[in-house]
């Protein structure tokens, strides 16, 4: 956590992943971001995966380092609580991140009724206002039909990574600023809306994706571990352990042919062919079927850790494949890395939990925060930004419009 954006206060009323992550990424540099769910919890609070106790990993990892509060949102008073803390007076209020839908009670124009300068980020599934998801993003844009292996033909594969969405909150974290830096410099406010289907095609465009199925008529081929256009894949060791290993830069592949010993070899394979692999990684991946088998012929005679720790020393770019669990346990990824730290979580966990991945020179890091209680905040935030008294907000929470914590 850093502080860096400690002067702004943003109200989140979102859920899953994209909308969600754009606050997370926001609180890690200082922002107060105050998240409103339904009494109970929202469609997200319940998520998998769960803990013995039935908490979700899923919300307190995507909420952490927000408040909290909870309001019944299925009766007029709590929706109208919501729209007075997004267009919540102050210089550093009227900033509101969701991904509910662009109508009703939180729709742009309503919300700018009470504040006129409100800045509202808005996630999305489709720029028309259709629904959409990661998933149906990604099959769409074609995704699945390049991955795995060539075997499988025209069977598509799902990956397990959302990347649309966390693009998207990446991106709509990014929105939030600009829309705030613009308010600032000329009283404006306005809403920047961030379609799903929008953050998936402009990014397989800006990858030169769109452009190659355009000129050539045809799909990129599934390839199963190579890199497409780069010297890249998978190759075993002789004692089991699995690397990958890439040669992108000049530097990268003269380390691995050193590394390997296989420099005379790798000059006969460029005679014959007249080119150049040193200078061009192209021909590297063009070329990769006379490349491979010399390459893990020579890795599966090595021990993984002398192999290792001969790449090491000579710049080979090259991870280890490792599962989960072995990442979780690994300690430069984990156990000693400054960006995790040891914290109890609502589901009554203690975990190495993140902060912000992002590292800032001459400042050093806060403690990183933890995942609210649903309504944890609910009080605090209401007598702050709403300047109510403990009795109105005593009433509230007497006709169940407001919640007081809840816990496991």
């Amino acid at each position: 956590m850093y502080d860096l954006l400690a002067d702004m206060r943003v109200v989140e009323a979102s859920s899953f992943v994209a909308s969600p992550s754009a606050g997370l990424y926001l609180a890690q540099m200082g922002a107060q971001i105050v998240r409103v769910d339904q009494i109970g919890g929202g469609p997200d609070f319940k998520r998998w995966p769960l803990s013995d106790s039935g908490g979700s990993f899923y919300w307190e990892g995507l909420n952490r380092g927000k408040k909290s509060v909870a309001l019944d949102l299925s009766r007029p008073e709590g929706r109208e609580l919501l729209q007075q803390l997004a267009a919540a007076p102050g210089d550093k209020a009227g900033l509101f991140l969701t991904n509910f839908p662009m109508g009703g009670f939180l729709g742009y124009e309503t919300l700018r009724k009470l504040r006129e300068d409100i800045v509202v980020v808005r996630v999305m599934g489709q720029a028309d206002g259709g629904s959409a998801l990661d998933y149906t993003v990604n099959c769409a844009i074609g995704i699945p039909q390049m991955t795995g292996p060539e075997k499988l033909g025209d069977e598509p594969v799902n990956h397990v990574l959302p990347a649309w969405d966390l693009l998207a909150g990446a991106y709509a974290a990014f929105a939030m600023l600009a829309g705030e830096r613009h308010r600032r410099d000329t009283g404006e406010g306005q809403e920047l809306r961030i379609p799903l289907t929008d953050i998936g095609i402009a990014s397989v465009a800006n990858l030169g994706m769109l452009a190659e199925v355009l000129s050539t008529g045809e799909n990129r081929p599934r390839m199963g571990n190579d890199v497409y256009g780069a010297f890249g894949r998978d190759y075993l060791t002789a004692d089991g352990k699995r690397f990958m290993i890439m040669a992108i830069t000049p530097r990268q592949w003269k380390g691995l042919v050193e590394a390997l010993d296989i420099a005379s070899e790798v000059t006969a394979i460029e005679t014959e062919l007249g080119v150049s692999f040193a200078r061009d990684e192209g021909m590297r991946f063009k070329y990769r079927d006379r490349l491979v088998p010399l390459i893990a012929a020579r890795v599966i005679a090595r021990q993984s850790d002398e192999l290792a720790a001969t790449f090491d020393r000579l710049s080979v770019c090259w991870g280890p494949y490792q599962t989960m669990h072995e990442a979780a346990e690994d300690p430069e990824l984990v156990r000693n890395n400054p960006l995790f730290e040891e914290r109890i979580n609502p589901s009554g966990l203690t975990y190495p939990s993140p902060g912000s991945p992002m590292t800032l020179s001459g400042k050093n890091r806060q403690p990183v925060g933890a995942a609210p209680h649903l309504g944890n905040d609910t009080e605090e935030i209401l007598a702050e930004m709403l300047g109510m008294g403990s009795g109105q907000i005593g009433a509230l929470i007497d006709k169940g419009i407001a919640a007081q914590p809840e816990r496991p």
